[in-house]
């Protein structure tokens, strides 16, 4: 895959960029190891104050780095904007909080006297240099949650962000720099896929990072498997959304529209499956439905667009095959189910299609099992609390998960035994930079995100000292 910003509104090509030659990518490893040795030993507060002054720079650029991000994966610019306003929030969080989260633990004197010391603690400690393989979707977001806290650990990151958004990778390189932060603390590799075997074999790397597909995080956790070194791995997901009738209806039916097609449907965490007991099911999808028609599909770059293109003609394709193969098999589409019409000529190359909800879905269709990577819904009618929990459960994925009921009890069994990351109750699955992140089965292991995921590159040092 070329490195390259593809318009996705308009299957233009804006930019080519060549990728980096070994010599280059030497530079960026030699440059790193040595930057490290020197980082790690800084303080908090200096870390902290460098990681603040990032944050107001990205504030400053948000009108920019927005128009990048839209103009390289499709999101529509209000969108674009928030993910700014989020990655600087949660600069500022770990700038706030990590020297708390990292102090020094002590275990109880009790457990002191027992081993013989006269003192224990335990330090946490920096593991080295981090190579971070990103994904497009949230060009900004999935980079800045792994290198705010790496970076106020006392790590330094290496960046091969995907190819089609070089532009948004090396404004991130370019703003930790501005911020301050030495060049080998954050380094951009513009290095095509088959070129990070190598980098994470080197010696000089100590863990690596990846957000992306299950086939990247397999590849990715093969290597560092082979090399006996940490990985990190958020993968796909295919997210339940259970509606119970002690639920608003109303609001899940509004919310299921928000969870459905944030970024096009191309998230991770967006809600997919929507599993709604029989007694409000019809209720639920009439007025789901009338939320995805209503939605307005169209340039990213428009004030009043709610759903921009999918990222890559690719991308839709594969959508496309997974709604045929479902309405082939017996699935009733409610709304959308293929390319909308009318768009601005300019956008006819583009990558654009409707918000599409089917219903009658069964498990041999592929889109009971594969996850559905844009704006796409499907609908299932449960009988009551045991079969909601069974069908989404029917997965091989458990990123997160949303439930909507007001029944304690049913809360009590969704939070026992959804098998999941996260149990979102009344809403929409979010993240904060206070609350941990991640999933479990093929949805990857380890988590982002609060004090667990500056935790993650970190060496828990046991000190002990003799009586």
């Amino acid at each position: 895959m070329p490195i390259a910003t593809v318009n996705p509104a308009t299957g233009e090509t804006e930019r080519t960029f060549a990728p980096l030659d070994t010599e280059d990518v030497e530079v960026c490893l030699a440059r790193a190891a040595v930057t490290f040795q020197h980082y790690r030993t800084t303080s908090f507060a200096d870390r902290a104050a460098l990681l603040r002054r990032a944050a107001d720079l990205l504030d400053e650029d948000t009108d920019a780095v927005a128009r990048t991000m839209t103009t390289e994966m499709g999101k529509p610019l209000a969108a674009a904007r928030a993910e700014a306003g989020k990655c600087a929030k949660t600069m500022r969080w770990y700038a706030d909080h990590a020297e708390e989260l990292l102090a020094d633990e002590y275990p109880d004197d009790e457990d002191v006297r027992d081993s013989g010391a006269a003192k224990v603690f335990v330090r946490y400690r920096p593991v080295g240099v981090v190579l971070a393989v990103m994904p497009w979707n949230f060009p900004l977001w999935q980079v800045v949650r792994f290198a705010a806290p790496a970076l106020m650990a006392g790590n330094v990151g290496l960046l091969k962000h995907a190819s089609n958004v070089p532009q948004t990778a090396l404004y991130l390189a370019d703003l930790f720099r501005r911020a301050g932060f030495d060049e080998g603390c954050f380094q951009t590799l513009l290095i095509g896929s088959g070129a990070v075997e190598d980098v994470l074999r080197d010696p000089r790397v100590a863990a690596a990072t990846l957000t992306g597909s299950e086939g990247a995080g397999r590849a990715v956790a093969s290597v560092a498997g082979d090399e006996i070194k940490k990985t990190v791995l958020e993968l796909g997901g295919s997210d339940p959304f259970v509606v119970m009738p002690s639920a608003d209806v109303d609001a899940a039916a509004r919310t299921a529209v928000t969870a459905r097609v944030q970024n096009a449907g191309q998230s991770c965490i967006a809600a997919k499956r929507f599993i709604v007991h029989t007694d409000v099911h019809d209720a639920f999808l009439d007025r789901f439905t009338a939320g995805m028609r209503e939605l307005t599909v169209g340039d990213p770059l428009a004030e009043g667009t709610d759903v921009g293109p999918l990222s890559s003609a690719q991308g839709r394709a594969d959508l496309e095959e997974l709604v045929e193969d479902a309405v082939r098999r017996g699935a009733v589409t409610h709304c959308g189910g293929q390319r909308p019409k009318g768009l601005d000529q300019r956008m006819s190359e583009g990558y654009f299609y409707e918000p599409t909800v089917l219903s009658g879905i069964t498990p041999d269709m592929r889109i009971h099992r594969e996850e559905t990577f844009g704006p796409v819904a499907t609908v299932y009618r449960v009988a009551d609390l045991d079969e909601a929990v069974s069908v989404a459960n029917d997965t091989s994925f458990g990123l997160s998960s949303n439930a909507w009921t007001d029944d304690p009890a049913e809360q009590e069994r969704f939070v026992r035994d959804l098998q999941a990351g996260g149990v979102f109750f009344n809403g929409m699955t979010a993240s904060h930079p206070a609350f941990p992140f991640g999933g479990v089965r093929r949805s990857g292991y380890g988590r982002e995100l609060a004090g667990h995921g500056i935790k993650e590159f970190c060496n828990a040092t046991t000190v002990w000292f003799g009586a």
